[in-house]
């Protein structure tokens, strides 16, 4: 069980830091909502949870530490409320620029890596 919880914290990591390194904004945003998800089961994670114990101590002699799910509570909070500023600052990004580009520019077809035809002619 904890290969396939270890996996998911990894595979959203993944996608998140590639997302986030995408030229458009909301691909951006997208990037790092997953890699708030990843970060929380993370903090999640390290509480050691235990079933049927206490979270309470003094209850059981087995007790699960509450820290990390008051942690994860508050990032779900201010990671909602962060993503909703995001969100209304790309909108409003689009707006004045035109574009969804994260540096606002269009990227030039010439500068794409790939060889036109006219270079293929040419050597």
């Amino acid at each position: 069980m904890e290969a396939i919880y270890a996996l998911c914290v990894g595979v959203l990591t993944t996608c998140g830091f590639f997302l986030v390194l995408r030229g458009r904004t909301f691909t951006v945003v997208i990037g790092l909502t997953l890699l708030s998800y990843a970060v929380n089961l993370f903090l999640f994670a390290s509480g050691r949870q235990k079933l049927d114990s206490a979270a309470v101590l003094g209850r059981s002699t087995e007790y699960s530490d509450p820290l990390p799910q008051a942690l994860v509570l508050t990032a779900i909070v201010i990671g909602f409320a962060m993503t909703a500023f995001v969100v209304i600052l790309a909108m409003r990004s689009r707006a004045d620029q035109g574009n969804d580009h994260v540096d606002g520019q269009l990227p030039d077809p010439s500068q794409s890596g790939r060889i036109s035809t006219s270079d293929k002619r040419n050597g």
